[in-house]
């Protein structure tokens, strides 16, 4: 009886760390394995206090007893958590990697505690701290060989033209035009969906780079200073892109001047032939940067049926421009796109054309006529510009208004006053998810005007009973979660 106890405690111990384990590399993924912006600036950290502090200090005080409760509450729990996750672990190399050093350090540690009989209790900080760090070090050696392999194989390229784009909004909108508006012109391909960082770009590069493209585009994020450097310094762009600079992701940066030089990173590219940047990026013009401002973009009007404008490409000479592309902001990114375009050699009739006849980006301002309701997905949007713009838009409609947000996610608290105070000037009703910003949104929007969506059952209920035919539906940012 005592081996078979002793086995089943073995058992469970190494079934409570790879669980307390898949907590953990969720959080590490979500943040791109930055151990201090799961500490630190995680959105939830009561997670933290639910899933990892919790079970650990209940294992170390409650003996036995402990295996109920992670039998019957914590694995429960956890499940439940995994199951309501609107981004779920992704299963790559590097998580298997993970739990592979994981099991092999529990199995380790609980076999010397066996053959020693050196441990009243099985450890659980050990093996979970072993697996963090081996982790962590092999991982950026694998992904050191792996950059030198991407930069390799862009070298040998001379035929291809990388361009490199950022900004703090609508950089995935950008490369979207900048696709459709070059793509009859070059073989061009372009970093997949929201793949914007350094080691994403690498193994794109490695991965998925045509051999017979002759145009690259790169877009480039960052959550601190140095990572769009080391972009430019991997794809050593030929053309850069920096469009409207704002503070998005200023919990990270600190200040607008720390986006703004991170911003400028791009433009360190060796092989830089023409940077068009915004003047929001704080650049001076010189002979390899093109400044554009807003007052050479006028008569804007954007309306639920498309957007028009006017861009002086010269002094004193204005080209106009009509999309079906639907907001304000989208004047200036086809703007660009327009520029960077003519940099290229393409005729100008040839963009205005295809600027003409562009499709919305999905989830960006993207209409959709829902039955009889009419629907602004607007889900991928997260900075203060563009959500004001989409309701800007929404306003303009001849029926009730219903918005569906979770506020601005990694922003400060004034910008979410200021959203929260044209939410409640324009909508008859809010529908808040998320727990983030909740608090904020509430004090600002009238008690009539505001519900609580918890998770995203409720909000499915919420909208058949809360609209009706006629209603426009905004969807404005997706909630990080709804737990």
């Amino acid at each position: 009886m005592d081996s078979f106890i002793s086995a089943a405690l073995f058992i469970s111990h190494v079934l409570l760390t790879l669980a307390m384990g898949w907590y953990l590399i969720t959080n590490l993924q979500w943040y791109h394995y930055r151990f201090e912006r799961v500490l630190f600036h995680h959105t939830r950290p009561l997670w933290h206090v639910i899933h990892l502090l919790l079970p650990f200090v209940l294992y170390h005080i409650t003996g036995l007893f402990f295996w109920i409760y992670f039998y019957f509450a914590y694995l429960p729990a956890l499940l439940l958590w995994q199951r309501k996750l609107d981004k779920r672990l992704v299963l790559t190399g590097r998580v298997k990697r993970f739990f592979g050093l994981l099991l092999l350090a529990v199995i380790t540690q609980n076999l010397l505690c066996v053959l020693y009989s050196g441990c009243v209790q099985y450890g659980l900080f050990l093996p979970l701290l072993l697996a963090a760090v081996i982790s962590h070090f092999s991982e950026k050696w694998l992904a050191g060989r792996f950059k030198t392999q991407a930069r390799r194989k862009l070298a040998k390229r001379d035929n291809l033209t990388v361009i490199g784009i950022t900004a703090s909004y609508g950089k995935t909108s950008l490369k979207h035009f900048l696709q459709t508006l070059l793509k009859p012109h070059f073989n061009l391909y372009a970093t997949p969906g929201n793949v914007n960082t350094e080691l994403g770009i690498a193994a794109d590069i490695n991965n998925h780079l045509p051999d017979e493209a002759n145009l690259y585009i790169v877009e480039a994020g960052a959550r601190e200073r140095g990572d769009i450097l080391a972009i430019a310094q991997l794809a050593q762009p030929h053309y850069a892109i920096v469009g409207r600079v704002g503070p998005q992701h200023i919990e990270y940066f600190k200040t607008v001047e720390n986006i703004q030089a991170t911003k400028r990173e791009l433009l360190t590219s060796l092989r830089l032939k023409r940077g068009i940047v915004h003047e929001s990026a704080g650049v001076k013009p010189n002979s390899e940067v093109t400044i554009l401002s807003d007052q050479q973009i006028r008569n804007v009007q954007a309306t639920l049926e498309g957007t028009s404008w006017e861009l002086e490409v010269e002094p004193g000479r204005w080209v106009a421009f009509k999309t079906p592309v639907l907001g304000r902001f989208n004047a200036l990114n086809l703007s660009l796109a327009f520029l960077l375009g003519r940099e290229l050699g393409v005729k100008e009739s040839d963009l205005i054309s295809a600027i003409a006849t562009l499709k919305s980006v999905p989830h960006r301002l993207e209409p959709i006529q829902a039955g009889h309701k009419f629907i602004l997905d607007d889900s991928y949007n997260g900075n203060l510009e563009g959500m004001l713009a989409a309701i800007e838009l929404a306003s303009s409609w001849n029926g009730r208004k219903v918005i569906v947000t979770p506020g601005l996610v990694e922003s400060d608290e004034l910008s979410n006053i200021k959203l929260a105070k044209r939410i409640n000037e324009v909508f008859d009703l809010a529908l808040i998810t998320g727990a983030l910003n909740a608090q904020v949104l509430s004090s600002h929007i009238d008690h009539g005007r505001r519900k609580r969506v918890y998770d995203k059952r409720m909000l499915e209920r919420m909208l058949e009973l809360e609209t009706r035919n006629g209603d426009l539906i905004l969807f404005a940012n997706d909630a990080p979660s709804f737990i």
